[in-house]
C-alpha cells in the first residue's frame, strides 16, 4: 500500500527492522531511511549533504530533492515535503541515466577531504 505520510523519527543508529511511515534520521550518520513508500518493502537510504538530499524538519520533515527509487524494481519517484508523500511521474531509462551522471558529477565536485566517509568510500568502490 503506498504510504501518503512519514513522520520522522530522530535515532542515533537505524532499527534493525524499518516500520513503514517513518523516516529514520541519524544526525550522526547524516543519513535518513525509510522504506520504500510505494510499499514494497524495499529500504530506501538518502545520504544527507549539500551534493545529496537535504532534511528541512520544522516539525514536519522535508527531503529534497526527489527520491527516485531507480535500484529498485518499483522505481517508484517521490518527495517528502513536510511530512506528506508527493509522487512524481516515472523516468524512462534515459532520464535515470543522465540523472546519475548528474549525481556522480556533483559528487566529483567535492573534495574528498571534504566528503562524507561514505562518499569516499563510494568513490573508491566505484572509481568515480
Amino acid at each position: 500500500m503506498r504510504e501518503t505520510r512519514i513522520v520522522p523519527e530522530f535515532v542515533t543508529s537505524f532499527p534493525a527492522e524499518l516500520e513503514p511511515g517513518h523516516l529514520y534520521v541519524s544526525a550522526r550518520f547524516s543519513t535518513a531511511a525509510h522504506l520504500c513508500a510505494c510499499g514494497c518493502g524495499r529500504e530506501v537510504i538518502t545520504p544527507l549533504s549539500p551534493a545529496q538530499w537535504v532534511l528541512t524538519f520544522d516539525g514536519t520533515v522535508t527531503i529534497w530533492p526527489s527520491i527516485g527509487n531507480w535500484a529498485l524494481p518499483c522505481q517508484s519517484h517521490y518527495v517528502i515535503d513536510r511530512g506528506t508523500i508527493k509522487w512524481a511521474r516515472n523516468f524512462t531509462c534515459d532520464e535515470i541515466q543522465l540523472n546519475r551522471e548528474s549525481d556522480h558529477r556533483i559528487l566529483d565536485a567535492v573534495p574528498a577531504s571534504q566528503g562524507r566517509w561514505w562518499g569516499r568510500l563510494l568513490r573508491r568502490l566505484t572509481g568515480h
